[in-house]
């Protein structure tokens, strides 16, 4: 068995930050506040872990659980949660597939995944409005910031 005493075999993967998980929460909350809705938000890490969150005034009490695992999903699969709207209903493709993670799948838009220069860094998860609202809100706040999402 090979020793790890050499950097090339540990893998070293970029995150979101603090300062750019907080940049995007309050690009979603202007979002939100040009379509008169209030939201939850979050950002996770590449791993899932919330790095920040936030839920603005009068916000659906159920906005963070659901934005959470939004995030969650969109960085677990590299997509936006969208893309399972359609497959993952009865007897489509991706049938049961929110029933996986404990139920932590989420096939509702408003979850999309976080790129910087193609490299995955985290995800975003917006709820408190119509679905497409949700993930018009997290596309545009990764936009505002300079951020890619496929």
């Amino acid at each position: 068995m090979e020793s790890v005493r050499s950097s090339e075999n540990i893998v070293h993967r970029p995150q979101v930050s603090l300062a750019l998980a907080q940049q995007l929460l309050v690009q979603v909350k202007l979002s939100a506040e040009e379509r008169g809705v209030e939201m939850g938000a979050v950002v996770v890490d590449v791993g899932g872990n919330v790095v920040a969150s936030a839920r603005m005034d009068g916000a659906q009490l159920g906005a963070m659980g659901l934005a959470a695992d939004k995030a969650f999903t969109a960085v677990s699969f590299g997509y936006p949660t969208s893309r399972w709207t359609n497959s993952s209903g009865p007897g489509g493709p991706d049938w049961g597939l929110a029933a996986t993670f404990g139920g932590r799948i989420v096939v509702i838009p408003g979850g999309v995944p976080v790129f910087h220069e193609g490299v995955l860094v985290g995800g975003l998860g917006v709820s408190g409005a119509a679905a497409a609202v949700d993930e018009a809100c997290a596309k545009e706040a990764l936009a505002v910031v300079g951020l890619e999402t496929p």
